[in-house]
């Protein structure tokens, strides 16, 4: 996307990215700069065009259209996010934490201890180092999902603003498939099954910590498998969340009697292991399946940090049992957009179908009209003998 100059019309070819969302909003996507209010006077007077069209600010725009602006229209008001200037240091820490890159997405191994946004009191997060991705003339990448600040393991980040809405719909509707593996104090009581407590902030804690609520919470389900042992003290174990409540994992686990190990917030002393068992949180998100905006799925592990993997080790688990059965992952769900265009475009080849028939039937007629003067003979149904059946009814059928 560029421009020859502030002084000149400027012509934009919408991109895959881009395709499905409004006018208004691929101006505060791409031309930050210009106000709602210059784009609706623009609309209004038929400055902007799409494909030489008119255009209004909630019309939908479609891959490879070409979108006409007119020249000036900035706000000196209105700054763009400049690129934050990191150390080296910053930078080695953020590429250190890629796992994988794809055209949508960068895929990173979140260490614990490292918050995902920052907050009250938090300067050093991931958010801050995502301008180690960032060339000349880039967007800036953006987080699309969170983990808590002492759980690791696989953070997505969208490349572009269409990667992380698609992104963010496979994850609010459900098809994006994560695999957390966490170690547990005791055994639950039954080996496999779905944990189906609703979740409320606490009161008194300043929203800080979470609890279950049967009257005023909001739904959430855990599934969970127990994947190995170590006598009646720990267990090691597989969660899915099936909803994506703040701290759902660590409260459902706490609720069923099984705090994770390290989890003093929610488990008390009771979440600590004797011995020289890390204190840290073993929480890890190990492993997401999810479909890419352009087709194609995405599926990544995560390596466990250190002193997880030292437990692991010191408990004889074999990490191997896990990841022997494959995730699956249905087709990506299709947006309310993607299926009137896709409706759209089946008209139109249903259309197209339809003419050659329609011709066929029209000299067919010509052909078995009689002379002037003499009427065609009818059937007992009054049609033409020489029309087929339903030809009438076909014919507008559109």
């Amino acid at each position: 996307m560029s421009a020859e100059s502030k002084d000149t019309v400027r012509q934009f070819t919408i991109s895959e990215d881009d395709a499905g969302i409004r006018l208004d909003r691929w101006f505060k996507r791409n031309l930050p700069q210009i106000g709602f209010a210059t784009v609706s006077r623009w609309a209004r007077t038929g400055q902007i065009r799409v494909d030489g069209k008119r255009a209004k600010p909630d019309d939908r725009l479609e891959e490879g259209q070409t979108l006409r602006v007119p020249p000036g229209g900035e706000s000196p008001a209105r700054k763009t996010k400049t690129k934050r200037e990191l150390t080296e240091a910053e930078v080695a820490e953020a590429k250190a934490m890629v796992i994988t890159e794809t055209k949508s997405a960068i895929v990173l191994n979140k260490p614990p201890g490292l918050a995902t946004q920052g907050g009250s009191k938090t300067t050093k997060h991931v958010d801050g180092l995502l301008d180690a991705f960032v060339g000349d003339d880039e967007i800036r990448p953006r987080l699309v999902h969170r983990l808590d600040k002492d759980t690791s393991g696989v953070l997505l980040i969208a490349r572009t603003p269409g990667a992380a809405a698609s992104f963010s719909k496979r994850f609010s509707g459900r098809s994006a498939r994560k695999i957390y593996w966490a170690l547990v104090v005791g055994i639950p009581e039954v080996s496999e099954g779905t944990i189906d407590a609703p979740l409320a902030k606490q009161p008194g804690t300043g929203g800080e910590k979470m609890h279950v609520d049967e009257e005023e919470g909001q739904p959430a389900k855990t599934r969970y498998r127990i994947v190995d042992r170590v006598g009646n003290r720990a267990a090691w174990v597989e969660l899915e969340p099936l909803t994506g409540r703040t701290h759902q994992l660590r409260v459902h686990m706490q609720a069923i009697g099984n705090p994770i190990v390290g989890d003093g917030k929610y488990g008390g002393q009771d979440a600590f292991l004797t011995g020289s068992v890390s204190r840290k949180m073993h929480l890890h998100a190990r492993r997401l399946v999810i479909s890419q905006p352009g087709g194609g799925k995405l599926d990544v592990t995560a390596e466990l940090p250190e002193h997880f993997a030292a437990t692991m080790e010191q408990l004889g688990f074999d990490t191997g049992l896990s990841d022997a059965a494959p995730i699956s992952v249905g087709p990506p769900e299709r947006t309310g957009i993607e299926k009137k265009q896709a409706a759209r475009k089946h008209a139109k080849q249903y259309r197209k179908s339809q003419r050659a028939p329609r011709r066929a039937r029209g000299d067919a007629k010509k052909a078995s009209t009689p002379a002037r003067g003499k009427p065609a003979a009818k059937g007992k149904a009054g049609r033409s003998k020489s029309s087929p059946k339903g030809a009438a009814h076909k014919g507008r059928k559109r």
